[in-house]
């Protein structure tokens, strides 16, 4: 069964960085596309950026754009979202998810445990 793990939230101060990580066990990395998600408070949650399976497309929320990167290393099955500019906006709990595309619905119980990210002076 699928396992995902989010790490590497924290605090920091607008304009900061972060690199959140999902590790996957489970399945090969290369067998699923993966979504990184983020709920603030009072919020929906919302899809923030996703990778296809193999690396070669991804996709951003118009929020994030320019200021997020996402990545992979199927060797390490390891997804990656580097955080750069970091505004008070940003932040949430951030969740990685199994979608079979980036452009579905996300794996019923495939959440991870989420990473919590606070941008504030």
């Amino acid at each position: 069964q699928l396992q995902l793990v989010e790490s590497g939230g924290g605090l920091v101060q607008p304009g900061g960085s972060l690199r959140l990580s999902c590790a996957a066990s489970g399945l090969p990395l290369d067998y699923y596309s993966v979504g990184w998600f983020r709920q603030a408070p009072g919020k929906e949650r919302e899809g923030v950026s996703c990778i296809n399976r193999s690396g070669g497309s991804t996709n951003y929320a118009d929020s994030v754009k320019g200021r997020f990167t996402i990545s992979r290393d199927n060797a390490k099955n390891t997804v990656y979202l580097q955080m750069n500019s970091l505004k008070p906006e940003d932040t949430a709990v951030y969740y990685c998810a199994r979608q079979n595309y980036c452009s579905g619905p996300v794996v019923p119980d495939s959440w991870g445990q989420g990473t919590q990210v606070t941008v504030s002076s």
